[in-house]
This record gives C-alpha cells, structure tokens and sequence, in this order.
C-alpha cells in the first residue's frame, strides 16, 4: 500500500472537509493541483536569475532560551547569573558554550554565534523573529514560498513546511500544556502566511487526525505500475476537490501529476526509509525517556508544559534535512518546552537544561555533519533561536524570567562566514554592549541568503513586489557577508 506519507496502515480518506480539501488544493502538495504547478514552473523560469538554490532550516525553540546556558556563559560573575551547567570550550580561541554543548563547542568553525541579538518582544510572541517583522506580517517561510512557489515544481515538496514531533510519530498523544505550547496555538500562529496570502501558508504534517488524513492517496503498489489505474484514484481524488466549487479541473495534467508521486513524495516525508547508520546518529531517543516527563511520569511534578517535551528532535531535524535535499525552501522545526520559571507550569533552569540541553547540542551536531557528509553546507542555512531569551539572573530553584533584549541566535551554513561571534552582550547577559540586531536584521539576511540582491536591485521585478521591496531595503548582519 502506498499513501503520500508512506504511512503502510490502510484508511480511507471519505469525508473530508471543505477546508481540508482546499488546503489540498492550495499547496498542490504531491502535483495534484497541476494547474498551480505549471504556474510555479512558469515562475521559476522568470524567477532563475534572481532565485540562488539555497534553502533555510530555523530550529525553533519554544519559550524562550536562554543565553547565559546555551552560547553566551558568564565568568566572573555572582552565581545565580553563571551557567549552571558550566561551560566548554568550543574549537573558537577564547570561545566557551554553556556546559550541555560539547558536541556544538566541537564544531563551532562551522557556526556563527550572535550575541548582540534580541527580538525585543518580552512575550511569548513567536510574530516578531518568523517575520521579521516584515509589513505584511507574513513569515520568512511564507515570503520565501511566494517567490519560490508554493512547492517545488520537480519533486512537489512543499517550499513551507513546519516541522512539530508529530510528523515522526503520529500516534504521539500529549497532554494539554498552556498558551504558545499547545499544538492548537502552533496550528493558528506558525501556519499562516499572513499578508501574501494562504497559498503560502505552512504545511505541517501531522498524523491521523489532521490534514494529514486527506492526503493520502490509497493505493496498491501495482496500481502505480497501471497508469490506467492511476489516473482513475486521481480522477476520483478530482472529483471530491470539485465538490467544494473552488478548484478547476485538471484533467490534461492528470499524467504530470501521477509522475510527480513516483518521484518520491511520499519517502520525502518518511524518516523510516532514511539509511539506518545515518538515522542513528540522528537519534535523540536515547537521551531521555520523554514519558518520564509526561503526565504521571516520575519527573512531571504536575508541571503541564512538559506535557511537549519530547525526544524526537533530531528525528524533525533529519525529516528537515530529508526536505531541503528534496527541494523544500523553508522548513521550520519546533521544539518545546524552553521556558524555565520554576513556577506551578515549568521547571527551572537546572531541570529544563538537563534534559533540553543534550537533546538539542545532539541533534544539531547530526545535522551539521550530515550536511558537510552531503555537499549541502553550503547549500542550507540553519537558525537557531526562540522567541525571546530568559532573564540571566535566576530566583528560587533556577527560576528564569522573560527577556527581550538578548535572545539567543546561532547560524550555520549557508554560504555565510562562519566561525565567529558576532557582537557581545554586557557583562550579565542582560543587553547588547555593542549596536544591536533584531529581527529586521535577520530578515534581510535570510532574504540576501536565498536570493540574488544585486540582480534583484537591479531588476526589481524578477521577484514579487512585497519580497523585492524587502530584499532591496533590509539590513542584514553585515558580519555573516
């Protein structure tokens, strides 16, 4: 059996609703929509010259990081400001990460290290870093997919995809944790495009119960081999789409959307067809036990935003590396739960570190090597960030405040200039102590990363307006060019 997700379970897909169906529509995930790919391909054409082949993986973290324990640990300070994981010396002269960040110190040439960077926003407000607070409110992913298309016209991956750790396990029950933790909350504000419109919104595979069941298209192995058949499960796939009244037909497209499936879509999001030595190491599994710190685990202390903490993160950073090399433009994982009050809903610094910690130097290391492994350093940009960073002083048990001013933002890849720290934070960590970046700045060196910026100042109209305009007018950090 065959599904778009390469999940061999048997459903059926009868009944799904209006809104599934236009999402379906809309991203034209897996070509069925061919009328929207021939019009990405047409894009792409015009697009070339302006378009460089790179792609972004930003690892999201939920909450709010903190700096002194991940990349910005103070010395010569009282102890509840220095990290309370110690810290390492990384392959950087003079260079320390906080103590869980061996594995990253080990290949910190291949890094860049921002510790002038805030995103200003004290909240739990993702808005201001995925948008960079671009005037359309749209996210870098969404702006990124409408110049590019929403997928790629090649493979038919999706340019805008959002990575939650039930794309690995779809069966993955948690509990209900509160506010920006709650998947709920992910789904209504990582998702949209905002101004640029909802063809560009994320995707986000999920599992059983989400958009996820609409789009498998059931069918045995053989009926692959029978393009008569084929053509049949797409007609009937057509069919339901036309019930909603707002796709058109896509009858003469029938055969280019049957050889996009071939290609391998559905193994694109299938992290068990990956090579098993290259999965092992990407394997985080072995950290933690996440149950542990799941309602009526031994270490939940009724501590409900833990119910998202999980030990799939570097399965989502290989599903992300898997994407990219595919021809994905945008993938965004996200993993929870970085917010350390000490309080009735999280831990402190000390427990949350101890086990997020590990878990994240691991999965990034995986992913920087499998990069290099590949020919794709160059090729992929990864950011690391959150929405906010934590307060460097701590209170009772390790507790952590929110903080705008300084937020931790590590790159690698790309094309950029690596192997340094860029800027430098006061003597607590508490504010830049030399000229600021924030989240404009980040945008326009995403923007500057994946397009051309001279040919585009040149020619404005090689890209969209709204993207061109930004491209033209930002800022980026100057260190990383």
């Amino acid at each position: 059996m065959v599904s778009v997700f390469g999940n061999d379970r048997t459903r059926t897909c009868a009944g799904p609703s209006r809104r599934e169906l236009l999402r379906v529509g809309s991203l034209a995930l897996g070509g069925l929509s061919l009328p929207g790919l021939l019009a990405t391909k047409a894009q792409a054409s015009d697009k070339a010259s302006a378009i460089r082949d790179k792609a972004v993986v930003m690892l999201f973290l939920v909450g709010g990081p903190p700096q002194i324990e991940t990349f910005d640990p103070k010395e010569n300070v009282p102890d509840n400001i220095r990290s309370c994981t110690g810290e390492v010396q990384t392959k950087l002269s003079g260079v320390k990460f906080g103590g869980n960040f061996s594995k990253m110190g080990e290949r910190a040439d291949r890094l860049a290290v921002v510790r002038s960077f805030g995103s200003g926003d004290g909240g739990h407000n993702q808005l201001p870093v995925i948008t960079g607070r671009s005037p359309m409110k749209s996210p870098m992913a969404a702006l990124v997919a409408r110049a590019r298309g929403a997928m790629n016209p090649k493979t038919g991956v999706p340019t805008n995809t959002v990575i939650v750790p039930e794309a690995i396990r779809p069966d993955l029950k948690l509990n209900t944790p509160t506010g920006p933790f709650q998947l709920d909350y992910v789904l209504k504000n990582y998702v949209p495009a905002g101004g640029v419109g909802r063809a560009y919104d994320a995707f986000i595979p999920m599992g059983a119960d989400s958009l996820l069941k609409s789009l498998q298209l059931q069918m045995a192995q053989s009926d692959f081999d029978d393009r008569k058949s084929l053509l049949g499960k797409l007609d009937s796939f057509q069919r339901a789409l036309d019930k909603t009244g707002e796709t058109a037909g896509i009858d003469a497209f029938q055969r280019q959307a049957a050889d996009v499936l071939v290609k391998g879509i559905a193994d694109a999001f299938d992290v068990t067809k990956e090579d098993p030595k290259t999965a092992a190491k990407y394997d985080t599994g072995h950290l933690f036990r996440m149950e542990d710190y799941h309602k009526d685990g031994k270490h939940y202390n009724k501590l409900v935003n833990q119910s998202r903490v999980t030990n799939l993160l570097g399965k989502q950073m290989l599903l992300a590396r898997r994407l990219v090399e595919r021809g994905a433009g945008f993938v965004t994982v996200l993993d929870s739960c970085w917010d350390f009050h000490a309080d009735g809903n999280n831990p402190g610094c000390p427990q949350g570190m101890a086990v997020l910690g590990p878990q994240l130097d691991h999965a990034v290391a995986a992913f920087l090597d499998d990069l290099k492994d590949r020919g794709l350093e160059d090729k992929v940009l990864l950011i690391i960030t959150g929405e906010m960073g934590r307060s460097p002083s701590k209170g009772k048990n390790g507790g952590t405040g929110h903080h705008a001013d300084i937020t931790p933002l590590v790159l690698a890849g790309g094309g950029l200039k690596m192997g340094q720290v860029v800027g430098r934070s006061d003597k607590t960590g508490s504010k830049p102590a030399t000229p600021a970046y924030r989240p404009e700045h980040l945008l326009a060196t995403v923007l500057q990363t994946v397009f051309d910026a001279p040919a585009v100042r040149t020619n404005p109209a090689l890209l969209p307006a709204e993207v061109a305009n930004l491209v033209n007018t930002g800022t980026p950090i100057a260190e990383l060019f």
